[in-house]
């Protein structure tokens, strides 16, 4: 199944060697061991965390990005309790979290983001995570910074649902006409974004400067 319509759908990216690391969906435990599969880069394990180095001389002087992949579906004791050690232990320059499952949505799953917010936020708040993606709800959404984070609602490259969104001072800015998908990147302290929708228009764009900490 995978390889036929995901792996099929992406070849010419999987063809230049860009890789991909997958984040469980609610859907995916249900169809077999999804975590297992290579192209997704999990490494068998339903959660985990990695880190990338970019710049000029990477290796020596490069911007480091250290990713955090939740699994939303089940967060029980143990992953709560990695999660929690590997944030705070992390002195990347850049923290981010993604996951399958909003912890802040105005769509409607918006009041089953508030066990989950209950559970996460204060892992990511004290242990310095700058931004968090995640999908779920079948529209865009950029959230107002809610204490210190940058939340991202990427969920419309497969399907979009219309009409979903409401209303709310903490949203910055929603996207549900059409099919839409992201853009990011990181240069030393800042992060650019950009979403554009199926016809490449832009429907987003802006950037987020990582604050630093002073002793």
């Amino acid at each position: 199944m995978l390889r036929r319509v995901w792996q099929a759908a992406i070849e010419p990216l999987l063809d230049a060697r860009v890789p991909f690391y997958a984040a469980l969906g609610n859907h995916d435990e249900d169809i077999g061991e999804q975590w297992k599969y290579p192209l997704f880069n999990m490494g068998g394990h339903r959660y985990l965390t990695f880190e990338k180095k970019a710049g000029l001389l990477p290796a020596i002087a490069g911007t480091s990005v250290r990713f955090f992949v939740v699994n939303t579906n089940n967060l029980d004791a143990g992953q709560v309790t990695w999660l929690a050690r590997e944030t705070a232990g992390s002195q990347a320059d850049w923290k981010i979290a993604y996951a399958h499952h909003p912890l802040y949505s105005t769509g409607r799953y918006a009041l089953s983001t508030v066990s989950r917010r209950r559970t996460l936020e204060p892992i990511y708040v004290n242990n310095g995570v700058d931004v968090v993606f995640s999908g779920h709800e079948h529209f865009y959404e950029r959230l107002v910074p809610q204490n210190g984070i940058v939340y991202f609602v990427a969920g419309a490259s497969g399907s979009v649902r219309t009409g979903e969104m409401t209303l709310s001072d903490r949203v910055a800015r929603g996207y549900d006409k059409d099919l839409s998908f992201m853009l990011v990147e990181i240069s030393g302290d800042t992060l650019y974004f950009q979403t554009l929708n199926r016809l490449g228009e832009t429907v987003d764009s802006g950037h987020i400067t990582k604050k630093r900490t002073h002793s």
